[in-house]
């Protein structure tokens, strides 16, 4: 993201937006200036029907017959002209009770894999013979979906773009749109109505990544659930502060952050994987019943806890020397490095042991880019590693 930087490298909207916090903070106690309160006790219709589908501001999952499927609008923040962005959402509620699995995607409006991949789990679900519930969330960042950005377009000073996974979980008087739509939607549709979480991304536009987890292995309901999956990798750790995943674990609800592959299309032998996972979790809490698919044990799942980051020190045309998973060594080449004659300008190599997890897909660089990443295991990782989420 763009930020202007100054002032010793202080960021000037955080210096900003700390310097009118305290106000903030007064205004948005002020029930003139505050949004409807978060609302768990009971489903919300607003009298409102798009293309059919009741739209609602909350909801409860008791509220809704059992044994059948519930096609609907969640209302979330306003837009600047005075309309409203309506997530669409879907519930299969059994016909007996039982857990509640929440799957989402859309919250990078770039990663188009993960919404065909819980719309297929949702085609397969019989809510007549189900236990529990499953909450389906499409399309969190409508905005960032509509012109398939990677971040939400907010209307404060010109365009700021920010990204939703960094502002979990959210305020709904909060500084921007973005910040208010998060709270509005974990306040009033996933924290009330979920047991699990599984948050579904890709890489960012211009990266590429095998199959892969981010998740925290040191919750057991996290690794029950995480390790269901027949993918390549999972990255074994805490990631960044705001996502949806953390705001999820920090209110009890075990949760997960799946990568189903590159952005901004179908990879649909990835998203396969992530359908036969994510029913095998759905039998893990007894939702559905059946016998399990294949799961990491199957695919030679590999965990690490660390990724190490290859950056372009040139601007030119890349050329890989290794495939996504690839195993690699300390001092293994990589990748070249060609400028427009063809001339080798730069030649990379890994730094660790361990398995390639993404690169770029864009075949030329600028200088400062990453262009890679390993995923490895060291003894005791502080803080936040390279991972292209």
């Amino acid at each position: 993201m763009s930020d202007d930087t100054g002032w010793d490298g202080l960021d000037r909207r955080h210096f900003i937006t700390a310097a009118i916090g305290a106000s903030a903070a007064l205004a948005a106690t002020d029930p003139a200036n505050a949004q409807a309160p978060a609302a768990s006790r009971g489903t919300a219709y607003t009298g409102d029907v798009i293309d059919g589908k009741k739209v609602i501001s909350a909801l409860n999952i008791d509220d809704l017959e059992p044994g059948k499927k519930h096609a609907l609008f969640f209302r979330g923040v306003e837009t600047t002209t005075g309309q409203n962005w309506h997530v669409s959402t879907m519930v299969a509620k059994g016909a007996r009770p039982g857990k509640r699995v929440a799957l989402v995607s859309g919250v990078h409006g770039d990663e188009i894999s993960p919404v065909r991949m819980i719309q297929t789990v949702m085609e397969r679900l019989n809510p007549a013979e189900m236990s529990g519930s499953v909450l389906a969330v499409f399309d969190v960042s409508r905005p960032a979906m509509e012109g398939m950005a990677r971040r939400w377009p907010n209307q404060g000073r010109g365009v700021d773009l920010i990204d939703m996974n960094r502002e979990w979980p959210g305020n709904e008087n909060g500084l921007t749109a973005a910040s208010r739509h998060a709270g509005m939607l974990f306040n009033r549709l996933l924290r009330p109505n979920s047991d699990y979480a599984i948050d579904f991304h890709t890489s960012t536009t211009g990266i590429d990544m095998t199959s892969l987890h981010i998740a925290r292995m040191d919750i057991p309901d996290v690794r029950a659930m995480a390790e269901l999956f027949p993918i390549d990798q999972i990255f074994d750790n805490p990631a960044y502060p705001g996502t949806l995943a953390n705001a999820c674990i920090d209110v009890g609800i075990p949760a997960f952050t799946p990568e189903i592959g590159a952005a901004r299309i179908l990879d649909h032998d990835m998203i396969a994987l992530f359908v036969e996972g994510t029913m095998n979790v759905l039998k893990l809490h007894k939702i559905i019943a059946g016998p399990m698919g294949r799961t990491g044990k199957d695919s030679g799942l590999f965990i690490g806890n660390s990724g190490h980051g290859v950056f372009a020190t040139r601007g030119g045309f890349v050329e890989f020397l290794i495939e996504l998973n690839d195993k690699v060594t300390a001092g293994q080449k990589v990748a070249v490095q060609r400028n427009a004659f063809g001339e080798v300008v730069a030649e990379y190599s890994s730094g660790v042991d361990g398995k390639v997890a993404a690169y770029r897909n864009d075949a030329t660089s600028e200088p400062g880019n990453m262009i890679l990443t390993v995923l490895y295991n060291r003894p005791a990782p502080d803080g936040i590693d390279p991972m292209p989420e």
